[in-house]
């Protein structure tokens, strides 16, 4: 872990691998991929609020479905982290990782160009793939904060981060954007230059990445004799040895049980947001970009105002203060009315203010609260490993909820639950933290 902070050049470099990775994550994740999904398994009626596909030989709600693919990518996402952990700590070849993984999602995403209604397999085989190239190249990211930044530096590094990614990705939202509302003046169809987008964002994301690649400093190799098979296993053994490092580590270990509960909420807003508002609220594409743009432009100042919020109080009040406007957030969701296009728009600005803060300072909170070691990508693996699980969780309740009562209403509902976890631990792990302290301090 560094004691000072590295250079301007490599904090930037390190920042600019979000700027081009978050386009996958607003054009496929978030904005134009589930309204091109929605449109093409969907029967073209607005008064349907569930349509269903069938896939090997299932009929599945579409949005579910939807879902349940992203979860998979999830699963396999947390079972590799581990081993590609151990792998690069041993070898010091974090950035050959992050090239591999930043390599898969890019080709996947280009791809999705070929992505059609004749064949729903091949288009949720690339979203698998794209989303697993994007998560697993995330563990290895991540690791560089505390590498590269001091302590008192890692919220403010972790805020530019994010905001780096969200002036990237709206960069390319608004090139996407000019060929999805005008895309007769380019002589293509509205299905081909969405097909156009998810190609451009492959070429994006894989371009500024090489660009972020080139200035990260190179990770030393822990070495040794170990063996192929000892090096593959040493993931879980590492996993299992900051486990039980955790329970020296009270504060820290209440912190991620409570990240596990509100991260299942944060990610599957994120996640299931546009898809929500196509189906469920009936909101046209345009209105539906429209609004994502404005969480974007809303996120970065609300990034750096959460973590300067967190400067002048603690990182676990700011973070209390963001789970409690998360779960009014899930109540107002859950009230929007059909065709509620302002509605959703004021929503929008809402939750683009504390969207951004929450995760820059959930990752923050978490490299301060590390104990001194050189073991970084162990540590942010089992992170990373925490924040994959609980999507999982998220994703399936929200699918299944959806499936089993006929409206993702009710699953919005179980979000909000899972913020209501989380914040009531994080009042604990607050608690301990401030005993702790003032033990301390009755010491000295």
């Amino acid at each position: 872990m560094s004691t000072q902070t590295a250079s301007k050049k490599v904090i930037n470099g390190w920042a600019m691998y979000d700027w081009g990775n978050s386009a996958y994550n607003l054009v496929i994740t978030s904005t134009i991929f589930p309204a091109y999904y929605e449109a093409v398994t969907g029967d073209g009626n607005d008064k349907t609020i569930n349509d269903t596909v069938v896939l090997f030989g299932r009929e599945f709600v579409n949005t579910s479905l939807y879902n349940y693919a992203l979860a998979v990518a999830f699963i396999i996402v947390a079972l590799l982290s581990p081993i590609l952990s151990s792998i690069a700590d041993y070898k010091g070849n974090k950035k050959q990782f992050l090239f591999f993984f930043c390599t898969l999602g890019s080709i996947a995403c280009t791809a999705m160009y070929f992505y059609d209604k004749t064949n729903l397999a091949f288009g949720l085989a690339c979203l698998i793939i794209a989303c697993i190239g994007f998560w697993s190249s995330l563990v290895f990211y991540n690791s560089f904060l505390p590498e590269i930044a001091a302590p008192e530096d890692r919220d403010k590094v972790s805020a530019k981060g994010f905001a780096m990614g969200y002036t990237g990705s709206m960069i390319l939202q608004v090139i996407c954007f000019v060929f999805v509302l005008s895309p007769d003046s380019f002589g293509i169809t509205v299905g081909k230059a969405s097909q156009l987008s998810f190609l451009l964002v492959g070429i994006w994301w894989w371009g500024f990445g090489q660009f972020a690649l080139k200035r990260l400093p190179k990770s030393v190799p822990a070495g040794g004799s170990k063996s192929s098979k000892q090096i593959l296993a040493g993931g879980y053994k590492e996993l299992n040895k900051v486990w039980q490092q955790l329970k020296s580590l009270p504060v820290l270990r209440r912190f991620l049980f409570s990240f596990f509960f509100y991260n299942m909420g944060v990610q599957t807003v994120m996640l299931v947001a546009t898809l929500y508002g196509k189906s469920e609220l009936n909101i046209p594409t345009m209105n539906l970009i429209i609004a994502i743009l404005i969480i974007q432009l809303i996120a970065i100042p609300g990034a750096f105002t959460i973590a300067w919020l967190s400067k002048k109080t603690s990182n676990f009040t700011a973070l209390m203060i963001t789970i409690v406007l998360w779960i009014i957030l899930c109540v107002i969701g859950y009230l929007l009315p059909r065709d509620g296009i302002n509605e959703f728009y004021g929503l929008a600005v809402l939750v683009g203010f504390i969207m951004g803060g929450i995760q820059a300072l959930s990752r923050s909170t978490y490299a301060k609260l590390m104990p001194e070691t050189t073991d970084t990508t162990s540590y942010f693996s089992f992170y990373d490993v925490t924040e994959k699980v609980s999507i999982v969780v998220g994703m399936f309740s929200f699918g299944y909820i959806n499936e089993i009562s006929g409206s993702q209403r009710n699953s919005v509902l179980v979000l909000e639950i899972f913020f209501i976890i989380g914040l009531f631990i994080l009042i604990s792990a607050n608690q301990l933290q401030s005993k702790k302290k003032y033990n301390e301090i009755i010491q000295h």
